[in-house]
């Protein structure tokens, strides 16, 4: 198949997962276009099977925001016609549904239908989808594309209660690609950071209110008071002034790193002995993964499509968000005996086994597959001539 991916090329959990899709489907034989506004930071420069458009927004001193919309549309419509591309998939809503349903209209007046997935990955639906401003037409768009996936059973659910959705919503998982998250021997760079043998502990996130940063810190500081220990502080993001502030009131910034963002984050992972995810919402809760791959237990928050991801007295435990005491107490119970450790880490990674990405691949392929079969033959005759 000959397949384009539209993302947002940043750090967030959706253009990861776009990124990580695409890369693997080029794996297994498929040609993938890559359509965005800058290399997406997991595409490194050069993959077999792997081509990259940018987008160039107009500069003209009419707008005052450029117009990347319609640059974009006309972007989509370029590559599906000179690359001939079997398939859209759009990951995030707003506006790439949006978006591709224009495309799709205006390469209809040539007599050509292209059928478009849709992703949704979480704040797309749960908060600025929400938002008046957006949500008719993130309904409409839904509505409208060919195919709609969503990366939790969670997230599903909460777009079938927020908006009036006429489309089968597929779930299928976010993934982890064991190629690259697993646990492997870092011990000489875990004795830079923790010389003495104290317990490390991480959490990764655009560092951002909904993510609870400064709960991460408040547990950390309950656990240093029983167990030696260091934090690692991985991303950046609005709230790192007052996380940085916050370190500094409770005397602790000896022990906490800011790490900043990081391309080889799996190093880190590797040499961490619990990962901390106190959210306010998460879709699924991809970090979280990524560290159980690497046979990390998790502290989280029992909202969302964490649930799905890491299960209570297995491979971490959930609490309610906000109650710092109780997964304060929870990290305290794994970190102080090396046994529980170890049992808490073989089941972490027996869970991340699931989402092999080996596994989820397929299912693409095969919703792709069935799209391609259904949405052309069923839409051709109700769209070409109807009205634009």
């Amino acid at each position: 198949m000959k397949i384009g991916i539209v993302c947002y090329p940043t750090y967030g959990g959706s253009g990861v997962v776009a990124t990580e899709v695409g890369l693997g489907l080029a794996r297994r034989g498929h040609q993938v276009h890559f359509i965005t506004y800058k290399r997406p930071v997991r595409l490194s420069p050069f993959h077999e099977n792997v081509f990259f458009h940018e987008v160039a927004e107009a500069d003209y001193p009419l707008f005052e925001y450029p117009p990347y919309d319609t640059a974009l549309a006309s972007k989509m419509v370029d590559v599906v016609k000179y690359e001939n591309l079997d398939l859209l998939h759009v990951h995030y809503a707003i506006p790439h549904a949006a978006v591709a349903y224009m495309a799709k209209k205006i390469l209809l007046t040539e007599g050509r239908y292209v059928p478009v997935v849709t992703t949704l990955h979480g704040t797309d639906i749960t908060l600025v989808g929400k938002h008046r401003t957006f949500a008719p037409v993130v309904a409409f768009s839904i509505n409208k594309s060919d195919g709609v996936t969503a990366v939790s059973e969670y997230l599903s659910k909460q777009t079938k209660e927020h908006f009036k959705i006429n489309n089968e919503i597929e779930v299928i998982y976010n993934f982890i690609d064991f190629d690259r998250f697993k646990k492997v021997d870092k011990d000489h760079f875990k004795k830079l950071i923790a010389p003495d043998g104290e317990r490390i502990l991480t959490h990764v996130s655009n560092f951002r209110k909904v993510k609870r940063v400064e709960d991460v810190i408040q547990i950390f500081k309950r656990v240093y008071e029983e167990v030696p220990s260091k934090l690692l502080l991985i991303g950046d993001g609005p709230e790192r002034q007052n996380l940085e502030e916050l370190c500094r009131e409770i005397g602790l910034c000896h022990e906490i790193r800011f790490l900043g963002k990081q391309d080889a984050v799996e190093e880190l992972l590797a040499i961490s002995d619990l990962f901390i995810i106190p959210s306010a919402n998460e879709s699924f809760g991809l970090a979280a993964l990524e560290a159980m791959a690497c046979e990390v237990p998790v502290i989280s928050s029992n909202v969302g499509g964490l649930p799905e991801v890491n299960i209570h007295g297995e491979t971490g435990y959930l609490s309610d968000v906000g109650n710092v005491d109780e997964m304060a107490e929870n990290a305290i119970r794994i970190l102080k005996d090396d046994e529980i450790l170890q049992r808490f880490r073989k089941n972490a990674l027996a869970q991340a086994k699931r989402f092999d990405i080996k596994n989820i691949l397929p299912k693409y392929e095969a919703y792709y597959e069935h799209i391609l079969k259904t949405a052309v033959y069923a839409n051709r005759e109700k769209e070409v001539g109807s009205e634009i």
